[in-house]
């Protein structure tokens, strides 16, 4: 896929019809980078009308060993230039699948509390593919709540972790946690088919170790109904125990 096709696929996509201004908040999001410790992580405000970073963190430089003001320069496309060609199409269809379903199925309300996650295999500065999960949260939209700026954290792996290409948004509830209301796995593989969006959280809830009780006071369900929702999953997976489940999915590094 040529970067031309990406760039008309993408804007596509994020089509808008006109230019919100940038929240004063991004200002104060911008000056903590300064006093976040250096990690495996790195954040970067974008924009995809302009198709442009306003803001690399400082980490960007420790994660890839690219530097930031070179990706801020160049935008984008320059972006793209260095995901694996093989998760293009796959990255394209996930975006696009996700634009639809906020569009057609998310309250214009609820679109500011929404964060959505995928990933991709990304180029660093000695040429080596390493993993990226992006978590992106909305932070503007256009005139068609169509959100247009964002705020992306970029957590990198090891590119010798196999991981399928998924998409997956959620939503923030009253208890400020996030539930899953969209889950696909494009490499259609492992996990992909029979568990509910419901199980996912439970499972991904259940990874950090939390109880029933916890688990159904984050997602106002009943612990009685946590614990049927745990039997279908095992039952679903063909797995006995629930600490079978947990140590399975830190193995295979699958996204929920």
């Amino acid at each position: 896929m040529t970067n031309t096709r990406i760039k008309e696929a993408y804007k596509e996509i994020f089509k808008s019809h006109n230019r919100p201004a940038l929240e004063k908040h991004i200002e104060k999001i911008i000056e903590l980078d300064t006093y976040l410790p250096y990690s495996s992580t790195f954040f970067c405000i974008t924009n995809t009308q302009d198709l442009s970073f306003e803001y690399i963190s400082k980490n960007f430089k420790a994660c890839i060993g690219l530097e930031g003001s070179e990706m801020k320069t160049k935008g984008m496309r320059y972006f793209w230039s260095r995901m694996h060609p093989d998760d293009l199409e796959l990255w394209l269809q996930a975006l696009n699948e996700l634009m639809n379903f906020t569009l057609n199925e998310i309250n214009t309300e609820d679109r500011g509390r929404m964060s959505y996650t995928w990933n991709y295999r990304f180029k660093n500065s000695q040429d080596e593919y390493v993993n990226i999960v992006q978590n992106t949260t909305p932070l503007e939209f256009d005139g068609d709540d169509k959100p247009v700026i964002g705020l992306a954290h970029y957590t990198v792996l090891s590119g010798e972790i196999e991981m399928q290409v998924c998409a997956s948004a959620k939503l923030l509830n009253i208890n400020d946690e996030y539930e899953t209301v969209y889950f696909n796995n494009f490499s259609q593989k492992l996990l992909s088919a029979g568990i509910s969006n419901r199980e996912r959280d439970i499972i991904r809830l259940l990874v950090l170790n939390h109880s029933s009780k916890v688990i159904g006071e984050k997602l106002n369900i009943s612990s009685n109904t946590v614990d049927t929702h745990r039997r279908n999953i095992l039952r679903k997976l063909n797995i006995s125990s629930t600490g079978e489940l947990v140590g399975m999915l830190k193995i295979n590094k699958n996204l929920f």
